[in-house]
């Protein structure tokens, strides 16, 4: 298998994040300092206070998805090692969902979320299991959100982008799939409308068998995803 990512844009993300976390905690100590030192001056001490928690809890965050490892590409890395090289993973493309797999008969958009705890999917909804760990971690963990519409929107976008810059009367099949990647994540999902997998199970999935695309319609897509490569670098 052939990985294709943007260094240059996850190092700026790395940055903003360390950027961010640094200004929030020096905010913080900027407030502590004004309320010692300049008791007049409480009120601009308890916005500067505030400010200086919402950006560094923001800059924690961050920090957490782009700088922590194992980030998810290294773990989808890991999951989908051993395929041929007519398998290619890009992540992070310009205007393009972060992860992506062009394999022998489609495109598959990876849709990640990096949550530690217990989730389940029942009647149309997700619910996740709050402990006291899970509390504790609300404000600089990624938020679960809607991860099934977020992979089938990004599927469709992604679908129509490559569509008009295929040449005519070709087509190529988007899927879409949800990777919970924490090692701890518990899921249930049996009722959900589309594939919701560990890191385990990935391979196997991408790897089952479907029609293959024409070799030029593979040629096309690959050079479109190439492109976007090049263009984000």
């Amino acid at each position: 298998m052939k990985v294709i990512i943007d260094r240059a844009r996850l190092a700026r993300r790395a940055r903003l994040a360390h950027g961010a976390s640094l200004g929030g905690l020096l905010a913080l100590l900027g407030s502590v300092a004004l309320t010692l030192f300049r008791p007049d001056l409480a009120t601009p001490g308890a916005i500067l206070l505030v400010a200086g928690f919402a950006v560094a809890t923001i800059g924690i965050a961050q920090a957490n998805r782009w700088v922590k490892r194992p980030r998810p590409e290294d773990i989808l890395d890991q999951a989908l090692k051993g395929l041929d090289d007519h398998y290619r993973l890009y992540h992070y493309l310009d205007s393009a969902p972060p992860h992506i797999l062009l394999t022998p008969g489609a495109l598959l958009v990876i849709e990640c979320r990096a949550g530690e705890g217990v989730f389940a999917y029942r009647g149309g909804q997700w619910r996740q299991k709050i402990t006291m760990g899970k509390a504790l971690r609300f404000f600089v963990e990624e938020p679960l959100g809607d991860p099934l519409r977020d992979a089938q929107r990004s599927a469709e976008l992604l679908g129509r982008s490559v569509a008009i810059r295929l040449p005519a009367h070709r087509a190529v099949p988007v899927r879409a799939v949800v990777v919970f990647t924490h090692p701890a994540a518990v899921v249930s999902s049996s009722s959900a409308p589309l594939p919701v997998l560990l890191p385990k199970q990935l391979r196997s999935h991408a790897a089952r068998g479907e029609h293959p695309l024409p070799e030029e319609t593979y040629a096309s897509v690959r050079a479109v995803l190439d492109a976007d490569r090049r263009s984000g670098s």
